[in-house]
């Protein structure tokens, strides 16, 4: 799982019973990903998280210099306990010559007071040779002075010992292997919470959370809501039209953190932002045309392609903002969709359940929307939400049902918080909305109102 977060703030993920939430600040500029939460009536398995990478714990600069650090001053205190042996040894040989050479002195003192004078002179002459020792005793009181700075040493040395790994035991571990497989245990029982919901209705959406800054001012980015277990690629498309390269980053944290990239030229320049990637192909509208092609990446061929019939194309019936969005392909937990608008319409929104495969329209709901006033839309759960602009305060407000063919105009804000929505499309397999914001790669994460099988 994964991801500026200082050791200290990194999240605390929790399970209490069926619930499973998250505490503390949201980082994923920092490689953390978002999951949607989700609840019943009842409250039960409530569904919201932020988690890391399961790389980017081993990768933190800190952790490693925090673990440097300890190792250093583990040899460090390693050859200080060799010194200390040795200067213990060594301090009670000096002990014992100065308690040596005090005593000589005292005794050729007796000699000198309690003999005749000859004798004394020939002692007074050994005694000589005694001062010149007298030097020796000062350098013998610094050498133990010295060698209770040692043990001074050795007592420091050991508290900072001691010190560090505590903080390794509290901050240090996050960088083991510990983390990593608790991190797995809690994405295995969030995605098995999520399995067990049935779709919902849309109730809130989060704060945005800026993955990258790149590109221009439109695009689209995604990921593969279908993707096999492992595979984290992450596609990215800029601008809206004139142009045929996809890029392809390995995983979220490669996309977050570098400029790594494998580049894939699509047969035909693609039309507006609306494309999708969906069970290894991507699916967009080919420029100034109604023709919707599936592209596959495996083979880099044309799988299939078909005219969307009757569908405005060319900046016909586009979003509010422009950008030839005439056709937006998307996908939800009941598979690929298209929104359009045609004629016989009138311009309002036509929403058109897809065959992946052949691309063939399996169903079509006409709505009561004008696409020009839709700033953005995206599918959840077979409902379609619609902005009610592109630019400063945008919220969605209008919800069209296909599995009871109605709408209702609702309040859910939606923070635009750099003021150019191009691209707002929904990720069934992490709950969450992809958005290109002004030249900024966008996640937010939402609420669903869940009924509980």
């Amino acid at each position: 799982m994964e991801s500026e977060y200082s050791l200290v703030n990194i999240f605390v993920l929790m399970l209490i019973g069926s619930h499973l939430t998250v505490v503390g600040p949201a980082a994923p500029e920092e490689g953390w990903q978002v999951y949607s939460s989700a609840q019943d009536s009842e409250g039960r398995c409530v569904c919201t998280v932020v988690a890391p990478q399961q790389t980017v714990c081993s990768r933190d600069a800190r952790t490693k210099q925090l673990r440097h650090l300890l190792e250093k001053v583990q040899n460090m205190s390693q050859s200080i306990e060799v010194l200390d042996q040795r200067t213990q040894r060594d301090l009670k040989f000096v002990e014992t010559m100065e308690a040596q050479v005090k005593g000589l002195e005292n005794k050729f003192k007796e000699v000198e007071d309690g003999h005749e004078s000859n004798i004394a002179r020939q002692y007074k002459s050994i005694k000589l040779k005694m001062e010149e020792l007298r030097p020796l005793i000062p350098v013998l009181e610094a050498y133990k002075a010295d060698s209770l700075l040692v043990r001074q040493f050795k007592e420091e040395a050991a508290n900072v010992t001691e010190l560090l790994g505590t903080l390794q035991e509290q901050l240090g571990g996050l960088d083991y292997q510990e983390l990593h497989s608790r991190v797995m245990s809690l994405e295995d029982r969030l995605r098995a919470c999520m399995q067990r919901l049935a779709c919902g209705k849309l109730t809130g959406i989060s704060e945005p959370i800026t993955i990258k800054t790149s590109g221009s001012r439109f695009g689209s980015w995604m990921t593969d809501p279908v993707a096999p277990a492992g595979d984290n690629r992450v596609w990215y498309m800029d601008g809206y039209h004139n142009n045929r390269f996809v890029r392809e980053y390995q995983s979220m944290y490669d996309f977050m953190t570098t400029d790594n990239f494998t580049s894939h030229r699509l047969p035909h320049p693609w039309s507006g932002t609306g494309q999708v990637v969906y069970n290894g192909s991507i699916y967009f509208n080919k420029f100034q045309s109604h023709t919707i092609i599936k592209f596959d990446f495996s083979t880099s061929l044309i799988s299939r392609s078909r005219q969307l019939d009757f569908a405005g194309y060319n900046n016909m019936y586009h979003y509010s903002w422009g950008g030839h969005s005439d056709i937006d392909l998307m996908v939800d937990e009941g598979g690929l969709w298209a929104v359009y608008a045609t004629n016989q319409n009138a311009g309002n929104i036509v929403l058109s359940q897809l065959n992946p495969n052949t691309l063939q329209i399996i169903r079509s709901w006409t709505t009561n929307h004008p696409k020009r006033s839709a700033g953005e839309a995206f599918m959840i759960c077979g409902t379609l939400y619609v902005t009610n602009g592109y630019s400063g305060g945008t919220k969605v407000y209008y919800a069209y049902s296909t599995n009871s063919s109605t709408y209702e105009y609702i309040d859910i804000p939606l923070t635009n918080k750099y003021s150019h929505l191009s691209m707002l499309d929904y990720n069934p397999r992490d709950r969450a909305l992809y958005a290109w914001n002004n030249g900024h790669q966008v996640l937010y994460n939402v609420t669903l109102y869940h009924i509980i099988q």
